[in-house]
C-alpha cells in the first residue's frame, strides 16, 4: 500500500481591514520623516559649514583658527549645561520622591499640574527673570563667596556689578531642566511596582527604606535617561542664555566674573543677523558641533531608557 503524504492544513490569514493598513502606513511614513528631516540637517549643516572647515585660520574670525574659534563656546556651553544638571537632577528626584511617596493626593495631583505648567514657559520668560530678578539678588552673594570662597576657581572673583554671570545662567538653566526631568521621574517613581514596596515595609524598612529598596532602584535607568534628556535641552537654549549671560569669549572657570565663556547657540543668536561671508559658515560650523553633540546625549539618553529591565510583582 503506497503511503501518501499531505501537507499541512494551510491557515487562513485574516484579512487586514483598511483602517489597519492606513494607520500602519500612516505610522511608518511618520517615522521615515523624521529620519529624512535629520538627515536634511544634517546635510545642510555639513554642506554650510564645509567652507569653514577648509578655510585657513586667517580667514575665520578671531584669526586664529576654526578649533580656537570653537572651543571657548564649546567650554561655556559645556559647563553652563552640566553644573545646571548638577543642581537641577538632586531637586527633581526629591520633588519627585515627595510628589510619589509623602504628599497627600490632592496636593501631589496639583504639584503635578504645576510641574507640568512650568515645563511649558517660554524661554525668554526665564531669560526676563534671570535678567532683571535673579541676576540683581546674587551681586551680593557672588561677593561674599568671592570673599570667603575665592579660592575655589568657581568663586575666584571679582564678583561682576550686574550679576549678569555663568552663575546665574546656571541657575536659570537648572530651573528650566527641572520640570522636565521632575515629569520624567515622577513618572517611574509612579510605576514601581507595589508588591515591592509591600514586601520592603513588611520586613520592617521605614518609608526611606523602602524607596531605597525598592524606588529608586527601579527608576535608576529613567533617572539617567531623565538627565540625559535635560541635558540635551540645556545644551540648546538660547534665548535665556543670551539674555542672561554677558559673555566675552574666553575660557574660564570663573563663574562670578564678568569674563564668562559664551555658549554655541547663544553665540549663533548674538552674531548671526550682523555676520556675513566666512563668518555665517562658521557660525553653522560651530552649529553643527552643537547638532553632533546634542544628538550623541539624545542616543545615549535612548540608549539607557531601551536597557531598563522588565519589573513585575514576580522579580
Amino acid at each position: 500500500m503506497a503511503s501518501t503524504t499531505e501537507a499541512p492544513p494551510r491557515k487562513n490569514r485574516v484579512p487586514r481591514r483598511p483602517g489597519d493598513r492606513i494607520f500602519a502606513g500612516v505610522s511608518t511614513g511618520s517615522g521615515v520623516l523624521i529620519l529624512v528631516a535629520l538627515a536634511g540637517v544634517a546635510v545642510f549643516l555639513v554642506t554650510e559649514a564645509w567652507p569653514a572647515l577648509t578655510a585657513s585660520a586667517e580667514e575665520i574670525p578671531g584669526g586664529e583658527g576654526l578649533v580656537l574659534y570653537i572651543w571657548p563656546l564649546l567650554f561655556g556651553t559645556l559647563i553652563s549645561a552640566v553644573l545646571a544638571l548638577v543642581i537641577a537632577v538632586p531637586l527633581a528626584v526629591a520633588i519627585a520622591l515627595f510628589i510619589t511617596h509623602y504628599a497627600p493626593r490632592s496636593i501631589a495631583r496639583a504639584l503635578g499640574y504645576i510641574i507640568d505648567l512650568l515645563a511649558a514657559v517660554p524661554s525668554i520668560i526665564f531669560g526676563l527673570w534671570g535678567m532683571n530678578v535673579l541676576a540683581p539678588i546674587t551681586v551680593d552673594p557672588a561677593s561674599w563667596l568671592s570673599e570667603h570662597l575665592g579660592w575655589i576657581p568657581f568663586f575666584a572673583g571679582p564678583p561682576s556689578s550686574t550679576g549678569r554671570t555663568m552663575f546665574v545662567a546656571i541657575l536659570v538653566l537648572a530651573v528650566m531642566v527641572l520640570p522636565i526631568i521632575t515629569a520624567v521621574v515622577r513618572e517611574a517613581f509612579m510605576q514601581t511596582p507595589q508588591l515591592h514596596q509591600e514586601a520592603a515595609l513588611a520586613i520592617g524598612a521605614t518609608r526611606w527604606e523602602m524607596i531605597r529598596m525598592a524606588a529608586l532602584p527601579f527608576g535608576r535607568s529613567s533617572i539617567i535617561g531623565a538627565s540625559m534628556l535635560g541635558l540635551g535641552r540645556a545644551l540648546g537654549e538660547t534665548m535665556a542664555v543670551a539674555m542672561v549671560l554677558s559673555a566675552s569669549g574666553g575660557v574660564s572657570l570663573n563663574l562670578i566674573s564678568s569674563d564668562n565663556p559664551p555658549t554655541i547657540a547663544a553665540n549663533i543668536a548674538l552674531q548671526f543677523p550682523e555676520s556675513s561671508g566666512i563668518a555665517i559658515n562658521t557660525l553653522i560650523a560651530s552649529g553643527l558641533v552643537l547638532f553632533a553633540i546634542t544628538l550623541a546625549v539624545n542616543m545615549i539618553a535612548r540608549a539607557v531608557i531601551n536597557r531598563r529591565k522588565d519589573f513585575d510583582g514576580a522579580n
